[in-house]
């Protein structure tokens, strides 16, 4: 791109027309429109140079440029491509007329004629675009007849292509176009450095607004860490007078803001001055003073222990500018070690005497410990001769069992010695009587002694009479009555009881076997008993 000013382009322009003019012999027709032409194109460069002063905006410009270049051309259809460092492709990105629907479109290097442009980095100019070889693939182009193109191009390459074209047959550009597009394509790189220097002094200034703005964050951030510490905190510049206290540093050592800034805090005691002295001068040196322990006066003349921990800050040009002194009060903990001292001593002869006491009674403990050796020497002689006895009681257990075992047999043995005397001594002299010639009274008296006599040596009786039922001996012969089938009035003559006596004892005998109200019939009840 040439260094010249717009202005300067115009001058040597005019110059060189001027030249030309008195060279060339023409007619006075030619002459006035060649005059009117060069008159019309320098109005068009200052017109776009003077845009160029009043607007910023890179579209804007680029797009008044390509105006200018098409109305001296006599055309309406123009573009401009412009390519972004990195990339790749070059993207139109204004367009006029024909182009106006092609915004967007994107080429390589040697496609159509921005790609030929941007390769060559020469002017092209194409008389008929439908037959040139190098067009694009695209029937949407199949009305461009006469194009031309010129690259953007200064010493460190090519930065886009401007081109123009024409949609009717027969209208071509000539070398002269070719000429007035390069002075304008020398306006569009201007254009495009204003736009970048203007972007990028916006950008900077955006970022100092952005940096300004993380500088007060950080700056209120900070002195609000300051301002809640619970730790009182003085700055100093490196004459080592006060620049800030925070409101714990007030309320610590009594001192208000208005009597620190711009003054030295006095309130070292005299017999901290040589320890304080070294520990600045470690500072000065480079050193972390870091939970340092001294003393310092407060307003009233109060000594306070305490820890300090202090650091120095650099200005712009890592020079030490001052220190950040942070002070902890730990009057409170060394009374507290004091106490704690004290008290341990108290610990010491308390652990004296418990000691002595120990002894003592440890002393006790082997001779209580002894008694017990001689009491489980005692116990063990004890639960030997218990254990002998012990195996005495189970063999006499064991006999009981035994013992009970054959009474068990016994009366097993007795039960069916009476069972079988009964059947071979009584039951045949009941056969036959009841085989004689009775009356029914006496049949009937006869089969209930036989009856009573079964019911003796089966458990039924033995059931009824048991205390779980707890029958009276009445209610029993009444049951076995009911169990053989007789009816009321039969067990009232058999028993010679009324009969309501018999439904008295009926009534009992259903309560105590637990049929009151159910719907059991009691002689299947009883019935059930044999089984």
């Amino acid at each position: 791109m040439s260094d010249s000013t717009p202005a300067n382009m115009i001058r040597e322009e005019l110059a060189e027309r001027a030249g030309e003019l008195d060279k060339e012999p023409l007619d006075v027709r030619q002459a006035e429109e060649t005059l009117r032409r060069q008159n019309e194109y320098l109005t068009a460069l200052h017109e776009t140079s003077l845009e160029l002063i009043d607007h910023l905006d890179k579209e804007e410009l680029l797009e008044a440029v390509l105006q200018r270049a098409a109305m001296l051309t006599g055309t309406e259809h123009g573009y401009i491509y412009l390519l972004e460092p990195g990339d790749i492709e070059m993207q139109m990105r204004v367009g006029m007329g024909f182009f106006k629907s092609h915004l967007g479109l994107s080429v390589r290097k040697g496609e159509g004629m921005g790609g030929k442009v941007w390769q060559d980095e020469q002017p092209l100019l194409v008389v008929d675009y439908r037959s040139w070889e190098g067009r694009l693939r695209d029937k949407s182009l199949d009305d461009l007849h006469s194009v031309v193109g010129i690259p953007l191009k200064d010493r460190n390459g090519v930065h886009g292509v401007i081109g123009l074209a024409t949609v009717k047959p027969g209208r071509r550009f000539k070398e002269e176009d070719i000429a007035i597009l390069g002075r304008f394509a020398e306006l569009a790189l201007v254009a495009l450095d204003k736009a970048k220097l203007y972007a990028d002094v916006r950008r900077e200034l955006a970022e100092r607004k952005r940096t300004e703005a993380t500088l007060r964050e950080s700056e209120q951030r900070y002195r609000l860490l300051l301002e809640s510490s619970p730790d009182p905190i003085v700055l100093y510049n490196i004459q080592g007078k006060a620049t800030y206290v925070n409101p714990a540093f007030e309320q610590t050592f009594g001192f208000t803001g208005d009597e620190l800034l711009g003054k030295q805090v006095d309130f070292v005691p005299e017999e901290s001055w040589p320890e304080t002295k070294e520990a600045i001068e470690n500072m000065l040196s480079g050193q972390k003073i870091h939970l340092f322990e001294t003393k310092r006066l407060t307003k009233d003349g109060r000594v306070l222990d305490v820890q300090i921990s202090s650091t120095l800050y650099h200005n712009r040009n890592s020079e030490p500018a001052g220190n950040i002194v942070t002070l902890r009060d730990i009057s409170a903990q060394k009374k507290a070690e004091i106490e704690l001292r004290r008290y341990h001593d108290q610990l010491e002869e308390l652990v004296g005497e418990r000691t002595a006491e120990l002894a003592k009674t440890n002393a006790q403990l082997e001779l209580e410990i002894d008694e017990r050796r001689r009491a489980e020497k005692t116990l063990r002689k004890r639960e030997i001769e218990l254990k002998g006895q012990s195996h005495h009681l189970e063999e006499v257990n064991t006999a009981l069992k035994v013992l009970l075992k054959q009474r068990e047999d016994d009366k097993k043995e007795l039960g069916e010695n009476v069972l079988s005397n009964v059947k071979e001594l009584i039951s045949p002299y009941l056969e036959r009587l009841k085989k004689s010639r009775l009356n029914t009274n006496q049949k009937t008296l006869i089969n209930i002694l036989d009856s009573n006599l079964s019911n003796m040596i089966s458990p039924f009786i033995s059931k009824l009479s048991s205390k779980y039922f707890n029958l009276t001996p009445g209610e029993v012969r009444v049951a076995n009555l009911v169990k053989e089938g007789k009816t009321n009035k039969e067990i009232a003559e058999l028993l010679c009881i009324s009969k309501n006596t018999v439904l008295f004892h009926r009534y009992n005998i259903r309560q105590k076997l637990g049929l009151k109200n159910k719907k059991i019939n009691l002689r299947s009840h009883l019935l059930s008993y044999d089984s």
